[in-house]
């Protein structure tokens, strides 16, 4: 079992929804409660920061001619864009980059929701636009921290958007922790017990950061750790792939392809077909690959976070079931 250390992550409350209200504290959302004792939460409520009451009068985005967007009132029409604008600023500025991994936003919200708020023409009944744009605080996020992990809480029921925020939020902090040493060798352990997570992730980012650890251009170790982050940033953002974990699979399984009988063989390659169809989830695979890494004593396989790239206690797929 690996040890992991907690992400920081913030979560946003919205007094826009009564769920955001159960506890004073956190948005309602059994994703959310179950992380609760493996990550440190910075909550905050950007409705409540700049005055608004509870209840009160529905909050919208509007858009205008000059596809500009306001946050108003839904039926007076009062505005309080430069309210929000001013709070999101301030607060996302305030927050200590090297200690924040990710963002959890109210979907939908008019000032949390990220990628997914509906646009008006204006108050009372008037037309929606097509398309979904962010809320106020969600756009400062997007702008102010655009290579960080950000979900809402509704997305997160999707289990392979989980998993992807999860791979996220957890990789991020390990190597914070890394980084923050500043020596090479925790860099060249990091990027070898994560090689087949990566591969499975994005192979040419792979290969890149492989490069920057080499270190042939003779940088300094500030500018290595620098540029390795740059490009971990932008891995971990990428959408997870069948075709790409099938590779990386096949290559875990060429430690053993040797040594497995060939009824052995036929049923992994089996399951990897049957994974392509998106007959078997990938935990499957997972599970016999490392059968064989226990049994055929592989050490180097037994660090990698191919097989747990975060607490086993928040592997869960009883959601719908459209991402396994």
């Amino acid at each position: 079992m690996r040890d992991f250390p907690k992400p920081t992550v913030v979560i946003s409350k919205c007094l826009e929804h009564e769920a955001c209200r159960y506890d004073g504290t956190m948005i309602k959302s059994e994703v959310v409660d179950v992380l609760k004792p493996y990550v440190n939460f910075i909550t905050v409520c950007p409705e409540m920061a700049i005055g608004l009451p509870s209840p009160r009068e529905a909050l919208r985005i509007m858009r205008d001619e000059n596809k500009e967007d306001h946050l108003i009132f839904s039926k007076s029409g009062v505005e309080k864009t430069e309210e929000m604008a001013t709070f999101s600023k301030t607060f996302l500025e305030s927050l200590d980059k090297n200690h924040i991994d990710g963002f959890i936003l109210k979907h939908r919200s008019p000032s949390c929701g990220f990628n997914d708020v509906k646009m008006y023409k204006g108050p009372g009944k008037s037309n929606i636009f097509p398309g979904k744009t962010a809320g106020i605080f969600g756009g400062y996020v997007n702008r102010t921290y655009p290579d960080y992990p950000v979900e809402n809480e509704g997305r997160l029921r999707h289990f392979n958007i989980r998993e992807q925020f999860l791979i996220g939020i957890f990789t991020l902090r390990l190597f914070k922790e890394v980084s923050e040493t500043g020596q090479m060798k925790g860099l060249i352990k990091f990027h070898s017990v994560n090689k087949y997570l990566f591969m499975a992730l994005s192979p040419g980012y792979l290969k890149n950061m492989g490069k920057i650890v080499a270190n042939h251009d003779n940088l300094s170790e500030d500018m290595i750790f620098e540029q390795y982050e740059a490009l971990l940033r932008k891995l971990l953002l990428q959408p997870m792939n069948r075709s790409r974990n099938v590779n990386a699979l096949l290559h875990v399984y060429g430690y053993f392809k040797k040594d497995l009988a060939d009824a052995e063989k036929v049923y992994f390659l089996d399951n990897i077909e049957l994974y392509s169809q998106k007959k078997v989830p990938f935990s499957v695979l997972i599970a016999i690959l490392r059968s064989w890494v226990i049994r055929f004593n592989q050490p180097y396989l037994t660090e990698q976070t191919l097989f747990e790239p975060y607490p086993k206690e928040l592997f869960d797929v009883t959601d719908s079931g459209k991402g396994i």
